[in-house]
């Protein structure tokens, strides 16, 4: 980041030549780069835990397998049908998300998710994901009907609270990211303010409690909430119509 300012990152715009400068055209390379780290490491990751899984016994191998396990028994809990369906999109929905905001950690490498493109992304593809599950279980004109329950007039106000899961998802993830930069940011500049403030963060370790707080501990939370909220409008759509059933 330049000149201090946590509210502005490096952009690009690889279209100016031929007169697209609108915000529309504009890359946010922080962010790109980020996301690119990030996808990076899931793969490495991904890449390390099949050759693990191929062992007989290991300490990692007993991790990685625990891991599945709480979304398997996560999923069995909250769904009724076919949960295990759903298991590879809430797990790499988690995953992805955990590691994005893991990439403060990294020097030089911002989180994704601080960017509202991003969550904006997450969002739409959360939404996406529910509704296209939710057309396939009730059927076409099924899922249509929905939104005239209890009576025609609700139409406008049920599309309008099916749309707005794009935002509370989107909105939460950002403000709550975005809020822990800021609080950690500031922080750090108090400590960095003079060298008395940072022999007593080096001493009592307040800085790497800073970072670990609001860059591991904060993220995973937040990407725990984010799944289960993807999960909760999952199962809104499938549990509720088996019960009627």
């Amino acid at each position: 980041m330049e000149n201090n300012n946590i509210l502005t990152g490096h952009q690009w715009q690889p279209l100016a030549h031929y007169g697209f400068t609108h915000p529309f055209w504009t890359i946010h390379t922080d962010t790109l780069l980020g996301t690119i780290v990030a996808t990076l490491m899931i793969i490495a990751v991904s890449l390390y835990a099949h050759r693990i899984l191929k062992r007989k016994q290991s300490v990692t191998k007993f991790i990685i397998l625990k891991y599945v396990d709480g979304f398997k028994d996560l999923l069995q809990q909250t769904l009724h049908s076919a949960p295990l369906e759903h298991l590879a999109f809430i797990g790499s929905l988690f995953t992805f998300i955990v590691f994005c905001n893991a990439m403060a950690f990294i020097p030089y490498i911002e989180e994704p998710t601080r960017d509202l493109n991003t969550t904006l992304g997450l969002g739409l593809i959360s939404f996406c994901y529910v509704q296209g599950y939710a057309i396939y279980h009730k059927g076409f004109f099924e899922y249509l009907s929905d939104f005239t329950k209890p009576f025609f007039l609700m139409l406008p106000l049920n599309i309008i609270g099916t749309l707005t899961s794009i935002i509370s998802l989107s909105f939460r993830l950002f403000g709550n990211i975005f809020g822990g930069y800021v609080i950690a940011h500031l922080s750090l500049q108090a400590l960095e303010s003079s060298w008395i403030m940072q022999t007593i963060g080096l001493m009592t370790g307040f800085n790497l409690a800073i970072s670990i707080i609001f860059g591991l501990f904060e993220g995973i939370i937040q990407a725990f909430v984010f799944a289960m909220l993807t999960l909760t409008y999952l199962s809104m759509e499938i549990v509720s119509d088996e019960e009627s059933e």
